[in-house]
């Protein structure tokens, strides 16, 4: 009996076996391929569509319905003629290996990694063109229309050597201060609003005191210190400098040699009444920068311009603040010097110093897009003569991408970002020229910072799967490039509308 149960069991493997070697036939085989990669493009449809519905996008979760659809509706085909055996026949087996052949050269093109931008990868020294002078910070339009008090001494000699700023500041400090009354697009309901971000740019100021920007090692460890710094090689120090931003809520860190260019020339932002650095010389030892990049929130920055985020932005800067000071005592505390860089104490433009810390490219609308998140954050800093490791420019295609994008020119309700094709030489550099003047005058207008530039732009989507996807084959590709950038403004429109906030920050009056 045991015989004939192994007999028979020997028998029945042999007919699975005969079966399974007529089914695995080559051309079974480029059937089941062919299944299998239309399933994973309805897939991704299913995922953007998932997306969309996250993302409180109807636009985009109409149209991601449809392509989802689309794609599956093909699937479902592609399986019915491989059910009723048309792909074994000769017009089937034509067109099966047709859509091979596409695909394979579509992948060829698509999917490979094109020629590299070799200006990117040598960061902002790629970007230089001319003689560069370091900019004055008292020329800034913040530190004019922030610091600066009619009447002062130091008002006087300023507009003595820049008289052709003087009735433009004026003309706009009539209209109620820096930037106008705060929350006038969301007035009387965005108050609420108004108040965070006071509360948030308080934190900046709070931290931006010498002992705070410059701090001394803690009275625990001077002793200890006197003795030497605190021995570690490079790489360490990199790894916990690193570390230790992250942990404090840093989304990007990047370490560069400081250019001296990128270094104000003079003191223009005062904030605790030490009038007597205003003017003065901006120097620095040290040879290294900390460059840190903070998230600005994909729900805040949705509704821009409203007062939702401009919340965000005070949010970040604080934290930025925060990050960067922290950075600065902890390496204060090893027995190294070292500065911290945020929105009430800057010795350098930052932008040009992420760039060359590698964390991404500068863009069109002159700020730093990140791979990650596109323009999608706020900025600081640590200049130090701690020895660290330092990061290389890098080459994501963002150059490329703005040149045929022109998304945030287009949507920006000042027209100070300009339209043109290619960047024009600006102070030595050659770049897209944001107009901070008019930039300035509309955030005056509406009483919040905008943020409608770094709303629209393509590269601010929310980090899900499809968009990781999508950025991974932009950065690699400039075919890829274009194809997106059209699928962008069909899925999002050319001109997104604000979206609707959290409900904690809403700016409407309830019906």
């Amino acid at each position: 009996m045991f015989e004939q149960m192994i007999e028979k069991l020997s028998h029945d493997l042999n007919i699975l076996s005969q079966s399974l070697a007529s089914f695995v036939t080559p051309l079974n085989m480029l059937v089941l391929i062919g299944a299998l990669g239309l399933a994973v493009q309805a897939y991704i449809g299913l995922a953007f569509f998932i997306s969309s519905i996250w993302e409180k996008e109807r636009r985009a979760t109409f149209f991601g319905l449809l392509q989802f659809l689309g794609m599956f509706g093909l699937l479902l085909f592609y399986l019915f003629l491989a059910w009723v055996g048309f792909f074994h026949q000769t017009i089937g087996l034509v067109l099966l290996i047709a859509g091979y052949v596409f695909t394979g050269v579509a992948a060829f093109f698509l999917l490979r990694k094109t020629e590299p931008n070799e200006k990117a990868l040598q960061g902002s020294k790629g970007l230089i063109c001319g003689d560069v002078k370091r900019f004055d910070e008292r020329e800034q339009v913040f530190a004019r229309n922030r610091t600066m008090r009619p009447g002062s001494e130091q008002y006087d000699m300023f507009y003595k050597e820049h008289p052709e700023y003087e009735a433009f500041d004026a003309k706009r400090r009539e209209k109620g201060g820096p930037i106008g009354h705060p929350g006038i697009i969301d007035r009387p309901h965005g108050d609420a609003n108004v108040a965070m971000t006071l509360a948030g740019q308080s934190m900046c100021l709070n931290l931006s005191s010498p002992e705070m920007v410059t701090p001394e090692p803690h009275f625990f460890l001077k002793e200890r210190l006197e003795k030497g710094k605190v021995e570690l090689s490079p790489e360490d120090a990199t790894v916990k400098v690193k570390g230790y931003a992250r942990h404090l809520g840093a989304a990007l860190v990047g370490i560069t040699e400081i250019n001296p260019l990128w270094l104000y020339s003079r003191r223009g932002e005062i904030f605790h009444e030490n009038w007597e650095d205003w003017g003065g010389e901006v120097s620095l030892d040290h040879p290294l920068v900390i460059v840190i990049a903070e998230e600005m929130d994909f729900d805040l920055v949705g509704p821009a311009p409203h007062t939702p985020t401009v919340i965000e932005s005070m949010q970040n800067y604080a934290k930025g603040a925060y990050i960067s000071t922290q950075i600065a005592a902890f390496i204060s505390n090893l027995g190294y010097s070292a500065t911290a860089n945020h929105l009430r104490h800057y010795d350098a433009i930052l932008p040009p110093l992420a760039v060359d810390a590698g964390l991404g490219e500068l863009g069109r609308l002159g700020y730093i897009m990140t791979k990650e998140l596109g323009p999608r954050v706020r900025l600081s800093a640590v200049t130090t003569d701690l020895p660290l490791i330092t990061d290389k420019p890098v080459d994501i295609g963002a150059h490329d991408f703005c040149i045929i994008c022109k998304k945030c020119a287009t949507c920006c309700p000042s027209r100070s970002i300009p339209k043109e094709d290619d960047p024009h030489e600006h102070n030595g550099t050659l770049r897209w020229k944001l107009n901070d003047e008019t930039c300035f005058d509309y955030w005056g207008k509406i009483g919040s910072d905008c943020n409608i530039c770094m709303k629209v732009c393509p590269w601010s989507h929310a980090r899900t799967f499809p968009h990781r996807l999508v950025v991974w084959l932009i950065t690699r590709n400039k075919y890829v490039r274009r194809i997106f950038l059209v699928m962008d403004n069909i899925f999002y429109g050319r001109k997104p509308k604000p979206k609707v906030p959290p409900k904690w920050a809403e700016y409407r009056a309830k019906k």
